[in-house]
Parts: C-alpha cells; structure tokens; sequence
C-alpha cells in the first residue's frame, strides 16, 4: 500500500508540474487576464483533498544518569521521510480569514539507537537491543486559523496556524511486553500545535495550494518500560516529543 501511494503522489505532483508550466503563463499575464474561480473565494463552505511528504523526528531530553556520558548523548534519532494523506473543509469566516479542519493519516517509520550500554559495562547490548524501528500511523486533526491576502493575479499568499489531536495507532501502549522483548511502548493520545505557510494557485477547474507544515507535540510520548527492565531504553530519556516538517500540496 505504501508504495502504491507513493506512486500516487508522485504522479499527482508530476501532474501539478506540468498544470502549472501549460498555465503559469494564464495566472500571471498582465494583458487579457481571466480572474480564476473567483466565485470559489465567496463560498461560505468548501472541500478538498490534501497529499504530504513528511518529516518525523523526536525532540529528546536525556536522563542525565542513564542517557549521557561525559556530556555525549547516548540515545540518536534517525531523521526519516514518509507521506500522508487527507481531506480538507473549509469555512469562510470573512474576506481575509477561514477556519479549516484537515484530517488526515500520517505514516511515519522512525528509528532509535541506544548506546546506553556505556553506563554499564558489565553488560553489552546488541544491535537487535540497540536499535528500535518505531513504526506509527497519527490520525491527525489539524484544527487551523488561516490568513491570507488578497489575490495577486490568480495566486494569493497564506499563512495559518492552530492545534492538533494526533491519534497513533500503533503506539502499542497497552502492550504488556516492553523493550526488553523488542517492543517499543508511546503515549495513543496526543496534542500538538501547527503553523504553515504557502501560496494558493487559482486555475480554470481548481485551486492549487503548495504549502510547508511545521508541527510540535506538547505532551511526552514515551510510555516507561516495566519495573524491572534495564535501565537501557526508556530510563535514559526524560521526554520524548514529535515535531515534524511537511510538504503539503492541496486540492480544492
């Protein structure tokens, strides 16, 4: 499924491209120049779809006695790219401001390595103890403010921010087992906060808008392992949060 989406996103922004070179020349003509889809922007509610390149990574501070050693963090998180996707309504509050809900599910493969085994050598972990593969899907619910200024030609600038609920599935929060049987353990509920920015692109048939998303968990994500497990894993990390960058090309 995975890389059947990717497919998909790939050949809807190799489709965007070429919209855009046949009609770039339509949107920013000064003589004889069409007004796109100027009824769109009087709509008191609109719809459409949303396709994202992602970045995840954890926001980390590390137990001073279990996840440093002589000022050297012992725990890393890999930077990885995934993608997502969702659906987008609008409300038109007035000329200038919209309020949008844009749900959607986001993929995300990430990757921890431990090097705790530093604070206690009796003992040597492997690379199977080392590294953790943490795999999440976020039903995210972005609630957001958008501002944006008037047309220019057939594109208008935007900026907009507001809160998230984030959903993962596979946090494996409720899971019995813990690190020391592989199984990497975050929080199922989280809230966070967005800010994006980017340009809206008005053609004969539809609105364009590429956009970058930044977006930041408020709450720790990790869930501590049991009484009992080594000190490698999750005793070396006091917070654990997501922040994450995206690419977001929109379609209303």
């Amino acid at each position: 499924m995975k890389k059947l989406f990717l497919k998909i996103l790939f050949v809807s922004l190799l489709q965007s491209f070429f919209v855009s070179n046949a009609q770039i020349s339509q949107l920013f003509r000064n003589k004889d120049r069409v007004e796109q889809r100027q009824e769109q922007d009087t709509y008191p509610f609109s719809y459409g779809f949303f396709l994202n390149l992602n970045n995840f990574d954890y926001k980390m501070v590390l137990n001073p006695k279990y996840g440093m050693y002589n000022n050297q963090n012992l725990v890393q998180s890999k930077l990885t790219y995934s993608f997502g996707a969702g659906l987008i309504a609008k409300m038109r509050l007035n000329n200038n401001f919209d309020l949008r809900l844009e749900p959607g599910l986001q993929f995300v493969d990430r990757e921890l390595t431990f090097d705790t085994q530093v604070n206690s050598p009796q003992l040597t972990l492997t690379n199977a103890d080392r590294i953790r593969k943490v795999k999440s899907t976020y039903v995210d619910v972005p609630l957001l403010l958008e501002f944006h200024m008037d047309r220019w030609y057939n594109s208008r600038p935007y900026v907009a921010g507001g809160f998230n609920y984030m959903m993962n599935l596979q946090s494996n929060a409720k899971s019995a087992d813990d690190n020391q049987q592989g199984i990497f353990r975050s929080t199922t509920h989280n809230f966070g906060w967005s800010a994006e920015m980017g340009i809206q692109f008005y053609f004969s048939r539809f609105k364009l808008t590429p956009g970058f998303r930044g977006t930041f968990f408020f709450n720790n994500e990790m869930v501590a392992d049991n009484a009992g497990t080594p000190p490698y894993w999750t005793a070396a990390i006091n917070t654990m949060q997501t922040r994450a960058f995206m690419f977001v090309l929109k379609f209303e």
